[in-house]
């Protein structure tokens, strides 16, 4: 899953210039909100049987896979100059490895629908980050106003208090690993979005087959072969592998070359919808006010520096 990076890297070589929005692109950006808003209940299945670190293995070895066929498929090329597998190298751990690690090992302690509800502020970390990396992309007034805003946000959601809600002793850690990944990804976008042109198909290919040789020899090393779980988690672990990075892909790259990647970026307002959702609906999890609070402020957040408008005659 990698949300915002991709978008970063469909902007790239191999896109054509977007259009207005279809039907079938909104229909595309719902599916694919859904598609990811369900990884977080899909990882909260998946580890009834598996460990942490093998969830996160698993579902980059069969997603490398996936991809790997995809871009066959598509007749993609693989681009592997020193540079882009440099950059390959940065996306697969910083949006692969490290925060699949972070979000499996953390849902053992906390809910899906709150993992999903910190990946909400990935989009305001990257406008925090761009300011300083990405030429172009400093931050305005209104930029900065809406990434202060949704810092409020994420202080509701993991602030004082907040804690003691369960009777884990990591759920304190567990929060701040979500609140990590997040963090995790939005370096990654950074990253993605400054490689040298490449099509964004061939790019993830690469990514994922360097997370793949850091992720599993180190689940094999430390743990051994996997255990033979039953069919509910190896259900939700192909379902991880296949669907959020290789079906996704194809939407999100379609979507992309039709509508651009600005449309895209709004799925994050969608995918913490749905874990919210999902893990009330099928795991019977429980919603305190305040999460729902966090969430509506981290999206007023996103909203307040994504308007146009007062952004280009108001400079910080």
């Amino acid at each position: 899953m990698f949300i915002i990076s991709a978008a970063f890297c469909g902007s790239l070589k191999g896109v054509t210039m977007p259009t207005s929005p279809t039907l079938g692109n909104w229909i595309g950006l719902i599916a694919l909100g859904l598609i990811w808003g369900a990884s977080f209940l899909g990882v909260a299945i998946a580890l009834e049987g598996f460990s942490p670190l093998w969830v996160a293995a698993g579902r980059i070895v069969i997603g490398a896979i996936t991809l790997t066929v995809i871009a066959v498929v598509m007749g993609v090329r693989l681009q592997a100059s020193p540079a882009i597998l440099a950059f390959a190298a940065g996306m697969g751990v910083l949006s692969n490895a490290l925060p699949f690690f972070l979000l499996s090992w953390s849902q053992q302690h906390v809910t899906s629908g709150f993992a999903g509800i910190t990946m909400a502020s990935i989009p305001l970390f990257v406008i925090g980050f761009a300011h300083f990396l990405v030429l172009g992309e400093g931050l305005t007034r209104q930029k900065a106003m809406g990434f202060l805003l949704g810092l409020v946000g994420v202080g509701v959601l993991i602030g004082p208090g907040v804690f003691a809600a369960s009777g884990s002793e990591f759920e304190a850690a567990a929060r701040l690993g979500c609140l990590a990944a997040a963090l995790s990804y939005a370096i990654g976008s950074i990253i993605t979005r400054r490689c040298p042109e490449v099509h964004p198909v061939g790019f993830g290919v690469l990514a994922l087959w360097v997370a793949t040789a850091i992720m599993l020899p180190a689940a094999l090393i430390t743990e051994g072969l996997p255990p033979m779980a039953e069919a509910r988690p190896f259900l939700a672990l192909l379902y991880l592998g296949l669907l959020p990075t290789g079906f996704a892909t194809l939407l999100l790259v379609g979507i992309i070359r039709s509508a651009g990647p600005s449309f895209l970026s709004q799925v994050n307002y969608h995918v913490p919808v749905w874990s919210v959702l999902l893990g009330v609906v099928v795991l019977a999890e429980e919603l305190p006010g305040r999460f729902i609070l966090a969430l509506g402020i981290i999206i007023a957040g996103q909203m307040l520096a994504r308007r146009k408008g007062l952004q280009a005659r108001a400079p910080a």
